[in-house]
């Protein structure tokens, strides 16, 4: 440094006659032969600031250190997208066709955004202003930097917003959170648009597994989101590097439940109708959605015996639910959304209420004659069922309880609104994780089993190791011959229909229903994970469709035989009335 001061001053020294000059701390010259000071001194630029000239150098450093890590500008519904496409990729490694993505799905989504006016409009959202970089002396220079969202043109990667707003951001410059988070939580947005929220990316999934006739109910997608296989809890986590959480982006994207069913179903309602979505493809027999399909699969996984399925069926046609009608989402005829799960399970609700009675009488009845009639032991025995299958049950649901409890629903890096709220919730964290630490430790908590892939049954019956007891599919009905009458009343005289009062409640009602039946209807709620009022709700419209068709062939037929008679004795008596006429003359 004191070369580029003293190279202009070739004097030599005036004792030792060197010419090798250096400079003091107080800016003196003096020669580094003999350390001889003179009265030469350095000369100062009057616009010089002290350190400018080390923070320039610095800022300098940390911009070239950070261009390789910069960060992404990107907007609310991007982040949604990246969602999406990470759970369809994981239901297409759970064997879903590639179509549900590729055409269902896409499209879905293109629509939603178009709906939305956030892209594929003329008329783009409106109190949306990015940010441009600063243009100030020191700022690096400019780039065009592509956005690491492609176009859903081009989903090899990130899919990305196109649309009429791309234009706009060309530039992109180092930020840190989404770029319309406020905007997007504002009241004056939520009055104006459908805001995208994450349960109604549940919602999405859903109407396209629908639209694809997958053979995923809704029940199922729920309990795979549970069990971590769909990403929800925390999916913000798969982000890339570059995009970076900050502030209100906790609010939109952090998630710390399950949706319930009611809720899920209530958003994919929503979502159908803003859409304007057309009528569905047809849910037909021969789709694996259809309770005629549907039933096989219930059946098996609680265990009863298979000479029910065609007993169910056969209830599906006098109720006129066989065809796909009440199946299919149509905006003329069936405007709401099927929840085949919860049907097919009232249906066999029904047709269990129809042979075996429920009420805590009847089928214990049954139970003693099937023993006693059937000394090979191939008779199904509802009383042994039941104890077979309150153990199984028994044991899932301390399963579930142990696994809902285990669970861990905030992420390792904690989220924070603000940024004085960082040090309160890492305090808290901290605490926690140490709380945890000791609760494992005291516990003795056994090493973590390995995940296990999903499956569509909950219970295992069998003969093998780990199954829940033997298998009763085999065996059969001792006693039940309905074929031979096409009236379902017929099956079991001591049938009773369910509470049909206008406004009861299940909570009313529950009282006066058998213990049997609300046994029954605990099982399938836990199988569907669903309230059991809102089961109720679906077997009491299975019961109104059956008992309203028989009657109404009951009244056809009597209807017929009455005008048959009435015709017959009409013409008795006008052939009478003749006869007594002729006499008379």
């Amino acid at each position: 440094m004191d070369e580029e001061h003293t190279a202009d001053y070739r004097e030599p020294c005036a004792q030792c006659s060197a010419v090798d000059w250096g400079i003091s701390d107080e800016g003196h010259f003096y020669c580094k032969s003999c350390h001889n000071v003179i009265e030469r001194t350095k000369e100062v630029d009057p616009t010089f600031i002290a350190g400018a000239n080390k923070i320039n150098s610095m800022r300098a450093r940390s911009r070239n250190k950070g261009s390789g890590h910069s960060r992404w500008q990107w907007m609310v519904c991007e982040g949604f997208q990246f969602i999406l496409m990470k759970q369809a990729d994981a239901l297409l490694r759970l064997g879903v066709q590639q179509q549900f993505k590729d055409k269902v799905l896409c499209e879905l989504w293109r629509l939603y955004l178009q709906k939305s006016n956030l892209a594929y409009t003329h008329t783009p959202m409106e109190g949306f202003k990015p940010r441009h970089p600063a243009s100030d002396s020191d700022s690096a220079p400019e780039s065009s930097q592509t956005s690491a969202f492609e176009t859903e043109e081009e989903e090899a990667n990130l899919p990305g917003s196109a649309g009429s707003n791309n234009g706009s951001r060309s530039s992109w410059s180092v930020c840190s959170g989404s770029e319309d988070a406020g905007f997007y939580l504002s009241a004056r947005h939520r009055r104006g648009y459908s805001p995208m929220t994450m349960e109604r990316t549940l919602a999405l999934i859903h109407i396209a597994l629908t639209w694809s006739r997958e053979p995923l109910t809704l029940s199922d997608l729920l309990r795979l989101v549970n069990e971590g296989h769909v990403p929800f809890v925390n999916a913000y986590k798969e982000f890339p590097e570059e995009m970076k959480f900050h502030s209100k982006d906790s609010l939109i994207f952090r998630v710390e439940g399950i949706p319930s069913y009611q809720h899920a179903h209530k958003e994919a309602q929503i979502v159908t109708l803003f859409l304007k979505l057309p009528a569905f493809p047809p849910i037909s027999r021969q789709n694996l959605l259809h309770p005629s399909l549907l039933s096989l699969r219930y059946l098996t996984d609680i265990n009863l015996p298979d000479d029910l399925h065609p007993l169910l069926c056969k209830l599906m046609e006098i109720a006129g639910m066989a065809d796909e009608k009440p199946y299919t989402y149509n905006p003329q005829t069936c405007p709401f959304l099927p929840k085949h799960d919860m049907q097919t399970a009232a249906f066999i609700i029904v047709t269990m209420k129809f042979v075996f009675g429920l009420d805590d009488r009847t089928e214990w009845d049954l139970s003693s004659k099937a023993g006693n009639r059937d000394k090979s032991g191939d008779g199904f025995s509802p009383r042994r069922w039941y104890k077979l299958l309150q153990a199984a049950l028994i044991r899932a649901q301390n399963k579930r309880d142990y696994d809902m409890a285990r669970k861990q629903w905030r992420a390792m890096v904690p989220l924070y609104t603000y940024k004085y709220d960082r040090c309160k919730v890492m305090k808290r964290r901290r605490a926690a994780e140490q709380l945890q630490l000791c609760f494992e430790r005291l516990s003795s908590r056994p090493a973590a089993a390995e995940p296990v892939s999903p499956s569509s049954f909950t219970f295992c019956w069998g003969d093998e190791d780990g199954a829940d007891g033997p298998s009763m599919h085999h065996m059969k009905l001792v006693g039940i011959s309905p074929q031979s009458s096409s009236d379902p009343t017929n099956w079991h005289s001591a049938f009773r229909p369910s509470v049909w009062k206008c406004g009861c409640r299940y909570a009313d009602a529950e009282a006066m229903l058998p213990r049997t039946f609300l046994w029954l209807l605990q099982l399938f709620s836990f199988l569907l994970d669903v309230k059991p009022k809102h089961l109720y709700r679906e077997v009491l419209r299975v019961e109104r469709s059956v008992f309203a068709m028989t009657t109404w062939r009951k009244r056809r037929k009597m209807t017929s035989t009455t005008r048959r008679t009435r015709t017959r004795s009409m013409t008795r008596a006008h052939a009478k009335m003749l006869q007594t006429e002729r006499s008379g003359r």
